[in-house]
């Protein structure tokens, strides 16, 4: 028994020939998307208007009280936008205003503690504390298992670097 996959347009239900071409079409926002950005197949012919309908808007966030802290987007038309500014036309406000900077990347959510069995002996680029160095020197076997386990290569008292970076050399 075989199976045969048959394409069909999303907006149409049009079926798509093998030698057809498909254009993607991501919807990232609309009134009825409630979980994120989607994708949509067309033919060519389906979205060949697509520019012609499309609207001059403007797309701002609202930074105030009403938002619990968090800024509130709207899209509106481009000329209804453009009438609010009473003082200076639009175009001249929009080239003269503050830039607004992206913000900055925050670092990782959570920061790692290796000075606990969890993560100790785990490859990083810190320094190793002395917490870390002890978990290390006095659970060897069982940060050993957890570090194969994991994958990740293990701790060899021998090893030079090893023995400098977690103290070896201090055991009896």
């Amino acid at each position: 028994m075989g199976k045969k996959t048959i394409h069909v347009s999303d907006f149409t239900g049009t079926v798509l020939q093998q030698d057809d071409e498909v254009v993607r079409v991501v919807v990232l926002e609309h009134p009825d998307l409630v979980a994120g950005p989607v994708q949509l197949d067309a033919t060519p012919g389906e979205v060949e208007n697509i520019d012609d309908a499309a609207l001059d808007v403007a797309v701002v966030e609202i930074h105030d009280r009403h938002g619990g802290g968090e800024p509130r987007r709207v899209v509106l038309t481009a000329s209804e936008f453009d009438a609010m500014a009473t003082d200076v036309p639009m175009a001249q406000l929009l080239k003269t205003a503050e830039r607004v900077r992206p913000p900055k990347a925050r670092k990782s959510a959570e920061k790692i503690d290796y000075g606990t069995l969890e993560h100790a002996g785990k490859p990083h680029r810190g320094r190793v504390t002395e917490e870390e160095a002890r978990l290390v020197r006095e659970q060897l076997d069982e940060v050993n298992k957890r570090l194969a386990d994991a994958g990740v290569r293990q701790l060899d008292p021998s090893d030079p670097e090893h023995a400098l970076r977690y103290g070896f050399s201090e055991v009896s």
